[in-house]
């Protein structure tokens, strides 16, 4: 009997170890797991924060404040703007009516038309 009893406790301490061991792994994992989840939120949160930047940055306002500012470009003007002779002198496909039309709409001389 004496044998007996001694194989049970053995037994006995044995799972109560592995109890204790599964518990220690479970608080463990469940510890992991709650970083993960506050890893995944602190992503999404820069990741929304991510794309905002990027509506904002490619708004049209913003890039002309830009160009003028740092830049220091300004729009065009029809008084500086040079419009060079190309393609309008060739005769067009279409037969004489496009060629005066193209003739018509080509730049003047000094290359800067009104």
């Amino acid at each position: 009997m004496n044998r007996l009893n001694m194989f049970l406790l053995t037994a006995l301490v044995l799972c109560a170890l592995s109890l204790v061991n599964a518990q220690h792994q479970a608080r463990q994992l469940f510890v992991e797991l709650d970083r993960a989840q506050a890893e995944e939120k602190q992503l999404n949160t820069d990741w929304s924060r991510l794309q905002y930047e990027q509506s904002a940055l490619g708004k049209s306002a913003r890039i002309a404040d830009i160009a003028s500012k740092q830049l220091k470009m300004s729009p065009a003007q029809a008084g500086r703007t040079q419009y060079l002779q190309g393609f309008a002198d060739l005769p067009a496909a279409g037969g004489a009516s496009g060629a005066s039309s193209a003739a018509a709409s080509a730049p003047t001389a000094s290359g800067v038309q009104p």
